[in-house]
């Protein structure tokens, strides 16, 4: 059956409770916890706020099974700067994975940012390639998974397509090390989504299912934008998908994210039926 989780960026203004009291009274299956302040900065978790988390999946039975840390800008992308900059996110990111594990998460998600605009392929691929073996070799450590992300061409200058998951797992062979589709990159640049499944086969691990509109990589709530996403439903129900999809509504419903939540779980659920997921 497929879970169908709430992603927390979008309440950073609001308090974390928040998050786990809506997502068990709106019907989430699980939270894909946004590690950003004020909420799960995972220095912050080290230093004691895991345990706040923790009290709220048990207060409210709902499971973290994804955490998102924070590191496609300011000031973390290991994609650009100097060895010590790199550095330094590598670092954030295995203590990411270390509190992920902590909180009992089943993945950390990572995505390759902007790598600069002097940057050549064969010089970004030979940082990522370094960069995933690295974290990979750290999850399989910790036995949790790193889930990879291909971004929109508005995020990143290169790590944008399903083929560039493909290559990435041909250069770095590690079965904790997965993909997933946001289906928001492969629609706005005229890909097909279903593809994502065909050419990751069993490294197809996770989704972000928003909806969107082309020429804009804003995250919209299901239903309410161009994407056919119940169509695509169909089409997961018949191939059997059966994982996790995160309604990643970011910060475009940062006003009011009780709203926006509750309406993109009852549009999703909706869609489902329509879909005869049931």
């Amino acid at each position: 059956m497929l879970k169908v989780g709430m992603f927390t960026s979008g309440y950073q203004r609001n308090p974390l409770e928040h998050c786990f009291m809506d997502a068990k009274e709106y019907g989430y299956d699980y939270i894909e916890l946004w590690g950003g302040r004020p909420h799960a900065y995972a220095p912050d978790l080290k230093a004691g706020d895991i345990n706040e988390v923790r009290r709220l999946i048990e207060k409210y039975e709902m499971p973290v099974l994804g955490y998102t840390p924070e590191h496609n800008a300011y000031p973390y992308n290991y994609m650009i700067g100097s060895e010590a900059q790199r550095r330094d996110a590598i670092d954030y990111l295995k203590l990411s994975l270390e509190m992920a594990k902590e909180m009992g998460a089943e993945f950390v998600l990572t995505s390759p940012a902007n790598g600069g605009y002097l940057a050549t392929y064969d010089q970004l691929w030979s940082r990522l390639e370094k960069n995933i073996q690295e974290l990979g070799d750290y999850a399989a450590k910790l036995e949790i998974k790193l889930v990879v992300e291909a971004l929109t061409p508005y995020e990143s200058n290169f790590f944008t397509r399903a083929n560039d998951l493909v290559e990435l797992f041909r250069r770095v062979d590690n079965p904790y090390v997965v993909g997933m589709c946001d289906i928001v990159p492969p629609f706005v640049q005229h890909e097909s989504i279903m593809a994502y499944f065909d050419k990751l086969g069993n490294k197809m691990d996770h989704m972000h299912i928003i909806d969107g509109e082309n020429g804009s990589d804003t995250h919209l709530i299901p239903g309410e934008g161009n994407i056919p996403i119940k169509e695509m439903l169909y089409e997961m129900k018949r191939i059997g998908y059966d994982k996790t999809a995160t309604l990643e509504l970011v910060t475009n419903y940062i006003n009011e994210p009780r709203f926006y939540a509750k309406r993109a779980i009852d549009n999703m659920r909706e869609l489902m039926a329509e879909a005869g997921i049931v």
